[in-house]
């Protein structure tokens, strides 16, 4: 008889984002006639850079040729990509990454999902509450967790991200040794400070702990004084994985294409406390399970570093702070507290009522999609998010929609 893994009836009934699409699926059926605007999930919707475009079409070319036909590429990802990277994401702002601690994948959701990979089942795991879903939920499926319990699942630590700390969690009062964190945050636009971003790889350097930071919203950051990698604080080689991605920052939700960074400093421990490397472990279980991303993509992804594509990315992000901007003020008009938006494409409102009911009125009387706190866990109940990938005409017309439903 062949068993399924168990753990996996632990989760939640679904996956929050399918929640609300059929949710939303549900009230279009009803109401075929009203028009929606959604604001929820965190979708792009400007279409690619012109720049990239090209690149990609190039090498489409390329792939039409015998002489410049590619098969199969190097799963880390070809060299002339992971070279730019390091130059303009890392080494241009003082941070210490070299071109082979880079690789390139399909997507920070898939890579932050599979890292867990390398870790015992008895790690113990440091999670922010609220969360982005997928850092929860694929330690629950490889079993890492107890029974889901009050909105919590036993076996976790959870750090408390609320007001009273300004959406930036403590360090935690008992020994962990997996620690996740999201920087410009999702789903609380939420950032962090160079002091604070040292506390947490101090903490880790003192517990041999690893820090697993995605920095996949570093591209909206436009205060200087914040960091845009956790590389930038010293002593971080040694303790810290980041996650990177080309989807928000040049549209690539469609295209798929990602990094992570592993350093060569970066060490666990087996049993008998031998330090291993994660970078040679991370690259054995990627080579096995990745066959590496198209040529065709890695190039539009390169040509993001092109001093064109530079611009055209700049003016796409923008214009979405641009629509930040505008849920912003709305949301300030209206009264309600909220924070993000200045340096991330989130706004975390809270509302001070039950999310999910709240996600029911806009839609209601508003036509407006959100997305309902409390799916990203206990402490996001009472709050909502908005997102700020749209037309600004879409924006326009949601913020006056929700002026008069939510008129006091």
């Amino acid at each position: 008889m062949l068993h399924i893994n168990e753990h996996y009836l632990k989760l939640q009934a679904s996956y929050l984002f399918s929640d609300i699409a059929r949710r939303v699926a549900a009230f279009q059926e009803k109401h075929p006639e009203r028009e929606i605007i959604k604001m929820g999930i965190g979708d792009v919707t400007n279409p690619l850079p012109p720049a990239c475009i090209t690149a990609f079409h190039a090498a489409i070319d390329e792939m039409a040729t015998t002489s410049g036909f590619r098969g199969y590429g190097p799963e880390q990802g070809y060299a002339f990509l992971r070279e730019v990277i390091a130059a303009n994401d890392f080494q241009a702002r003082g941070a210490d990454v070299s071109a082979d601690e880079i690789f390139i994948s399909d997507g920070a959701k898939c890579d932050t999902g599979n890292i867990q990979e390398l870790f015992a089942l008895d790690a113990r795991v440091a999670i922010p509450d609220p969360v982005y879903p997928v850092y929860l939920d694929t330690n629950v499926m490889a079993g890492r967790t107890g029974a889901f319990q009050d909105g919590r699942y036993q076996g976790l630590v959870y750090l408390d991200s609320t007001a009273k700390n300004g959406y930036v969690p403590s360090l935690p009062r008992e020994p962990v040794d997996l620690i996740y964190l999201c920087f410009p945050n999702n789903p609380t636009g939420s950032t962090i400070s160079k002091a604070q971003l040292q506390a947490w790889v101090d903490y880790a350097r003192e517990h041999k702990a690893l820090i697993l930071f995605d920095a996949a919203y570093e591209a909206f950051i436009r205060d200087n004084s914040l960091p845009h990698s956790i590389y930038e604080i010293e002593g971080a080689r040694q303790v810290a994985i980041e996650f990177r991605s080309f989807s928000k920052s040049a549209g690539f939700t469609g295209t798929r294409c990602a990094y992570t960074v592993v350093p060569k400093d970066c060490m666990a421990y087996d049993r008998s406390g031998t330090a291993h490397s994660l970078h040679a472990l991370w690259n054995r279980r990627h080579s096995t399970k990745f066959n590496g991303v198209s040529y065709p993509v890695q190039r539009a992804a390169e040509a993001v570093y092109s001093e064109q594509g530079k611009a055209e990315c700049k003016a796409l992000i923008d214009g979405y702070l641009d629509n930040a901007r505008l849920i912003s003020q709305a949301m300030a008009k209206l009264g309600y507290a909220h924070v993000g938006g200045d340096n991330a494409p989130y706004i975390w409102v809270q509302s001070e009522r039950d999310s999910w009911e709240f996600f029911d009125e806009l839609l209601e009387k508003a036509g407006v999609v959100c997305t309902p706190g409390a799916g990203f866990g206990r402490c996001g109940q009472g709050y909502i998010r908005l997102s700020a990938f749209n037309s600004t005409a879409n924006v326009e017309k949601a913020m006056e929609r929700l002026a008069t439903a939510l008129a006091k």
